[in-house]
């Protein structure tokens, strides 16, 4: 049967409709179909925004945190474009099980300065965001009823965030397992990336700074903003470098690990600081493997804190900082410190209020060249003839006039004459014993600052 031109014009209709209805119903949404400008001349906003609502219809089902729909493993993908954005990707609420990745985004001149480039932030959420202000997220609600959690399972891969001065880069609220990973942060005027709430955002492989710089920037005492800034629980921050930013990584919630990071973003000197655990939410943080370059830790009043197996290079240490004035379970083990200032690798910070209760803190074992080593524990060794004898730990121990543990062995060179001695003194970080008469000795020390005063130690 023959048809007519009409007919073979209705027909190609039908055809493009059923392509377009099956571009809807795929699984992979390419921007570049939904006129996004690949080569970052024009602004694609609406384009990207129009994709991700579209991608969050694909489809609805279970399997997911209540009130949170799978999307199937949906891709939005960017495939290789540059495109620019005029205002924040803002993601739909109630979505999980989708891709963002493979591409850049760059904020346009009227970007607003308060804004993110992607943001995973529902309306529903009950969450301001505050930067830098304390915040620590309510566990036990989410963990009773899913309640609060607008996203789960969305992965940010291969992207590299350009926030062109104006804003953030990605910013993630109220969500559940995130993933970003092979990331590139740059030219952010806030954060790289902000968490609030929700919790278990992963992040790994990436990088992150505020100016393009691989070290010894002019610029550098200017650097500002924050890398990563995570107000949440229960997340991980793994094999990441952060090369520029006032501070690198910025902790405000509980139970976070941070592996194999590598803070060089600027310099304790200027100003910078590596990684800062702030009051209140900063308990349960771990600190494992990391390389701090000329830019240290700030640990406010730390509570089942552990540092160890870092590398600080350049005179970087770690400065805790009182705010109520309390140090508990804390552990500094096992790192490595090199520089040439002579400056402690440990300091205090109790300029607004001293540290009134010290318990659990360790501080031992760690390897030290060209500075001074601080610790919690020391031994020492005095000899000499005489009725008494000083341990001076004024110099090593972290803590001021406080030894809540001594033992000493006094050890006569002189055979025939084994005097009557005791400890008579622990003040100032100083301990004296004294003999009844005069003798030829040698008193060994050891002292540590471990426990509260009077408490018992159960071993």
């Amino acid at each position: 049967m023959r048809l007519s031109g009409e007919q073979h014009y209705q027909r190609f209709l039908r055809s493009a409709s059923a392509r377009k209805s099956s571009t809807k119903k795929s699984r992979m949404f390419n921007l570049i179909e939904y006129g996004a400008d690949p080569s970052g001349t024009l602004d694609s906003s609406e384009a990207i925004l129009k994709a991700v609502e579209d991608a969050f219809k694909v489809q609805s089902a279970s399997g997911m945190l209540w009130g949170v729909n799978n999307l199937g493993g949906v891709v939005i993908d960017l495939h290789g474009g540059y495109y620019k954005i005029g205002k924040p990707i803002r993601f739909p609420s109630g979505g999980g099980n989708l891709v963002f990745q493979g591409g850049t985004i760059k904020a346009s001149d009227n970007f607003p300065s308060t804004g993110y480039l992607v943001e995973l932030h529902s309306p529903q959420s009950s969450h301001r965001l505050s930067r830098h202000n304390s915040h620590s997220a309510n566990r036990t609600a989410v963990h009773a009823s899913n309640l609060g959690i607008y996203y789960e399972d969305i992965t940010f891969r291969d992207v590299l965030f350009d926030a062109n001065f104006r804003g953030g880069g990605l910013l993630v609220v109220d969500s559940a397992r995130t993933r970003v990973t092979n990331c590139f942060f740059t030219h952010f005027l806030t954060d790289g990336i902000l968490v609030e709430g929700g919790h278990e955002t992963f992040v790994s492989d990436c990088f992150l700074g505020q100016h393009l710089t691989v070290g010894g920037d002019p610029r550098e005492r200017n650097f500002s903003g924050t890398a990563i800034n995570l107000a949440s629980n229960d997340n991980a921050v793994t094999d990441v470098a952060i090369f520029s930013a006032a501070v690198g990584v910025l902790l405000r919630g509980q139970a976070n690990i941070l592996t194999g990071v590598h803070c060089y973003n600027k310099a304790t000197y200027w100003g910078g600081v590596g990684i800062l655990v702030r009051l209140p939410g900063s308990s349960q943080t771990r600190l494992d493997n990391c390389y701090m370059d000329y830019t240290g830790i700030v640990l406010e009043d730390p509570f089942q804190v552990i540092i160890t197996n870092a590398f600080f290079l350049g005179d970087a240490y770690i400065t805790l900082k009182s705010i109520k004035g309390e140090i508990s379970g804390l552990n500094i083990v096992d790192n490595t410190f090199t520089g040439s200032s002579n400056s402690p690798i440990v300091k205090l910070d109790h300029s607004e209020k001293p540290f009134t209760h010290i318990d659990q803190v360790v501080v031992d074992r760690n390897s030290v060249r060209g500075m001074a080593l601080k610790s919690t524990v020391g031994r020492l060794t005095v000899a000499g003839k005489g009725s008494q004898w000083t341990a001076d730990f004024s110099g090593l121990l972290v803590f001021p006039d406080r030894i809540t543990h001594v033992q000493y062995a006094l050890h006569s060179r002189d055979r025939r004459s084994i005097p009557v001695h005791a400890l008579t003194g622990v003040a100032n970080n100083k301990v004296v014993v004294e003999a009844t008469g005069v003798v030829d000795a040698v008193v060994s020390v050891a002292v540590d600052q471990y426990l509260m005063p009077g408490e018992v130690n159960h071993f």
